[in-house]
């Protein structure tokens, strides 16, 4: 099969062909019909969050079984799926309380006893989070797959599993925003747009987008935004000063230091910043303690939308063809596996919102 893939940081991915095993009693191959292009990803070629190379990268897929593994009952050939990062053991302490998005115990890789994956000659390949979106097909482990509902289109499906359930699964379940609150939402790409949507959703009365690429204003308000920012030094201001003293949720959605910083201070009392961006590792941002305990201040991360995603997904794509949720504005532009780095280079610079590799069906 072709594959995107990452062999020196900060340079392009090449497109090779690969070899994909087939599946151990508890995996799923799937055939990959559509596959998101997320910041995520960057994080990876960019070096902030660094992967064994060689790498076949992408998490945000969706397509249909090939074939399951001898112990897996609960897909068949020809299911319409789409796949997430969020696998789980179903043993540890997180999963028995119901947040199986943070299993400490994730199944997402073979025992280092078994064969690999995805080779080529004697050449191992890393599967990013134990999925490896960019390629024409998958192999899963039975806990990173869910079924989607007859009409889902695949083209879009995709985006299911990662920028729609992280950023509306951050505001309806990460941070429960109340109906007639007031919310901000620092950085309004894929993610972001989404968490706009799920504050929507959530009946919020003001959402403020803010980005520093007022191009984005336009698709920030469609997804529904009642005002915009432009972001900078200012920006936390101008948001208190749009809601007389601050919104009751900021969201970060970008995972820079100063955004996070920003954020908090365009909360008002009793606010929640909620942190939805992916940082770098080492960062680290100061928050005044004083402050925390006069407003009483709150901070909460959020991990793929801090839901089972199994539950989340069939439920979102639901909404979309309910007319309740918006997926088709979110596409910039579908593109080929062989245009991944040109689709790089336009998210890198605020030209789209998302790009989508749609493959053969």
């Amino acid at each position: 099969m072709k594959a995107a893939v990452l062999r020196e940081i900060q340079q392009p991915l090449t497109i090779e062909d690969v070899d994909l095993d087939g599946p151990g009693p508890d995996e799923v191959r799937v055939r990959v019909v559509s596959s998101g292009l997320c910041h995520s990803d960057y994080h990876s070629i960019s070096g902030d969050f660094p992967v064994p190379m060689p790498a076949v990268l992408g998490h945000e897929a969706a397509g249909i079984v090939e074939a399951v593994g001898s112990d897996v009952t609960e897909f068949k050939k020809g299911d319409r799926v789409v796949t997430c990062v969020s696998m789980y053991c179903g043993r540890c302490r997180e999963c028995l309380d119901g947040h199986n998005n943070v299993c400490s115990d994730k199944p997402s890789t073979r025992p280092a006893d078994k064969p690999a994956r995805i080779t080529k000659g004697g050449e191992v390949f890393t599967q990013y989070a134990g999925l490896g979106a960019f390629a024409e097909e998958m192999l899963v482990h039975r806990t990173g797959v869910t079924k989607i509902p007859e009409g889902m289109p695949l083209e879009k499906a995709g985006l299911l599993g990662c920028a729609v359930l992280t950023g509306v699964g951050a505001a309806l379940n990460g941070a429960q925003v109340r109906p007639g609150s007031t919310v901000a939402v620092v950085g309004c790409g894929g993610v972001g747009l989404n968490v706009i949507q799920g504050a929507k959703l959530c009946g919020a009365a003001r959402i403020i987008a803010v980005d520093v690429n007022e191009r984005k204003f336009d698709l920030a308000r469609t997804f529904g935004a009642t005002d915009c920012v432009k972001g900078g030094p200012d920006a936390a201001a101008e948001v208190k000063e749009l809601t007389d003293g601050g919104v009751d949720y900021a969201f970060e959605v970008i995972g820079l230091v100063q955004t996070q910083e920003q954020a908090l201070g365009m909360l008002r009392r009793l606010g929640t910043l909620m942190i939805v961006g992916m940082a770098p590792m080492a960062s680290q941002f100061k928050v005044p303690g004083v402050l925390m305990m006069v407003q009483q201040l709150q901070i909460r991360g959020s991990l793929m939308g801090s839901v089972p995603f199994q539950i989340a997904i069939p439920n979102y794509a639901q909404l979309y063809l309910d007319g309740k949720l918006k997926l088709d504005e979110m596409v910039s532009q579908n593109i080929k596996l062989e245009e991944i780095n040109d689709g790089y280079a336009k998210m890198m610079a605020g030209d789209v919102a998302r790009s989508v590799i749609v493959f053969d069906q």
